[in-house]
């Protein structure tokens, strides 16, 4: 059930590449063409990522940065840190929000 979203570049668009995806049960996902804005979400929060943690780190292993990378998505991101396209809640409190609209509803 893995989906592999990318951009339309040649280099995902290739043979070669969508044949890897095959072989490790991938399915394939690209933008839209022309639309550039289908990634913005997941860049958005790759820049946060980035900026927040990564670049004001070193890591001394990789188990390190797994369990420091870990704990920003899981604890922080997800469950504490607001986010103004989300109505200044949590990714975690806008998800349980919608979904006791859903049930109210």
């Amino acid at each position: 059930g893995l989906i592999q979203h990318t951009d339309r570049g040649s280099q995902y668009c290739a043979h070669a590449y969508q044949n890897l995806l095959k072989q490790f049960g991938m399915q394939a996902s690209m933008s839209r063409r022309g639309n550039c804005f289908d990634n913005a979400p997941i860049e958005s929060f790759w820049g946060s990522l980035k900026n927040e943690l990564i670049y004001h780190r070193k890591f001394a292993t990789r188990d390190e940065a797994i369990k420091e990378i870990t704990e920003y998505i899981e604890i922080f991101y997800n469950r504490l840190r607001t986010q103004e396209r989300l109505d200044y809640l949590s990714p975690a409190a806008f998800t349980q929000r919608f979904h006791l609209s859903k049930i109210a509803a």
